[in-house]
């Protein structure tokens, strides 16, 4: 895999004799990663309250050893079982 560096400077070579065209695919990816940039933390899709509260009524049910738990091997000799 090429290094940061490389990488750098093989687009840099690029650009100097890219046409219109490419500088324009070029110009949109910056914008739209500045964009990104942009969005504020509340722009972001929130987990509903109910969803904590269900994770942990779980996880109090987990604690007093209320609810059945298998290692991966369990799990996968389970499932190989039905194969």
């Amino acid at each position: 895999m090429e290094s940061t560096l490389e990488i750098r400077k093989r687009i840099h070579d690029y650009i100097d004799d890219a046409d219109e065209r490419i500088l324009r695919i070029f110009n949109a990816i910056i914008d739209a990663e500045e964009e990104d940039f942009d969005i504020e933390p509340s722009d972001y899709h929130q987990v509903p309250d109910y969803i904590y509260d269900k994770i942990e009524e779980e996880r109090q049910k987990y604690l007093k050893g209320e609810l059945k738990t298998s290692s991966w091997e369990e799990v996968k000799a389970r499932l190989l079982e039905k194969l």
